[in-house]
């Protein structure tokens, strides 16, 4: 491992220069890694792991058309690399379960059922683990469990591996029956595409996950656009004005700034109205938000958030309800603004993917 000082505290962390990809054959060249689920996750990390030379099949329920169907069209072949998940499990030694949470907990007598002494189950959440008494998954007492979770969506998985850029994952060791399952992990890991990989546990990584989505990363970000646009829209601002001073202006300039170099270095290169007002206003939001991100933390420690997952994404009609609930942000007014904008848009700055790279040599972020 390699120590690196993020902010004044050392951390331990795995790059391609520790645990090269050569070294990721070498230890699963004896493994058939089985993806359980073509949803979000399964594409981007099985064709990563295919396009890097391991051998990998999928387990996908065919009662789902939509994604068995993908899974066809990615070019995994019925009877030969696309199975039934039950199948799946039995010709695979690192089972992947790649569903989304509350599809585990169905899916699991199915899984237990059919594993192996010996075999890997691999998870890239540790929901199921973690919330065990809600969820029933717990592991029998002869295989590894392990995890890897890439910092970003599936999409996001795939396009930085393609890219060559790669992505952060942390990872963790819940049972080493075989006394490989680190190794497993690292391999599987760097096989993936991570940029880097850092330790956490289970319940770090579900505590941090759950906390992260429901706040800046997706709640709180489209809860402060929403009302950035709202007061902007009162106030007699045209949508395309609001949408560019709310959305266009983070994501197509001041973001990417952010990820050059940090905050400073945005702040650094805007003018000298913005850095002042930024800096002024930015402990007052600061200290409006605190309380909601100790509530929520609070929720998804004691569980809380987990029982609301369980609940909801298990009930019958869910999808419908899904659906009815991202239709009203997409036919929002915000959001029909911000299709006009990128409509908008030259059609060459969404040329950011290169053509044919292979993603091999993934880097960490700076």
């Amino acid at each position: 491992m390699a120590l690196i000082d993020f902010g004044g505290t050392e951390e331990e962390v795995i790059t391609r220069k520790e645990f090269p990809m050569s070294k990721a054959r070498k230890v699963l060249k004896n493994e058939v890694i089985a993806i359980i689920g073509y949803g979000v996750q399964g594409p981007a990390q099985s064709l990563n792991l295919r396009d890097n030379g391991f051998n990998v099949i999928i387990g996908q329920a065919k009662s789902f058309p939509r994604d068995w169907d993908r899974a066809v069209k990615d070019g995994w072949v019925p009877g030969k690399t696309l199975f039934d998940i039950e199948e799946a499990v039995r010709r695979g030694t690192i089972i992947q379960v790649l569903l989304n949470d509350a599809a585990q907990r169905v899916v699991w007598p199915t899984i237990k059922k059919n594993l192996k002494p010996g075999d890997a189950l691999y998870f890239s959440h540790g929901f199921s683990i973690t919330y065990h008494k809600k969820t029933g998954v717990v592991p029998p007492a002869d295989v590894d469990v392990i995890m890897v979770a890439p910092k970003g969506s599936g999409t996001s998985v795939r396009r930085n591996f393609l890219s060559g850029a790669g992505i952060n994952s942390s990872f963790a060791i819940g049972q080493d029956a075989t006394g490989r399952a680190q190794e497993r992990c690292l391999a599987i890991g760097i096989g993936i595409g991570s940029g880097y990989l850092f330790p956490t546990t289970f319940p770090h990584e579900t505590n941090s996950d759950l906390t992260g989505e429901r706040g800046v990363l997706m709640g709180a970000l489209a809860g402060i656009m929403e009302a950035q646009y709202d007061v902007l829209r009162k106030h007699g601002h045209s949508p395309s004005e609001a949408f560019n001073e709310t959305v266009e202006e983070l994501t197509q300039s001041l973001i990417r700034l952010v990820d050059e170099k940090g905050m400073d270095w945005m702040y650094s290169n805007c003018s000298a109205t913005a850095q002042r007002g930024a800096l002024d206003w930015k402990p007052k939001f600061k200290k409006a938000v605190l309380p909601v991100f100790k509530e929520l933390y609070q929720r998804v420690a004691s569980g809380k958030e987990a029982e609301r997952v369980i609940k909801a994404c298990g009930a019958p009609d869910y999808q419908q309800q899904l659906a009815k609930e991202l239709a009203e942000i997409h036919d929002s007014e915000m959001w029909r603004a911000g299709a006009a904008v990128r409509e908008l848009r030259p059609k060459e700055s969404g040329k950011v993917i290169g053509k044919g790279a292979q993603g091999i040599g993934g880097r960490a972020s700076n």
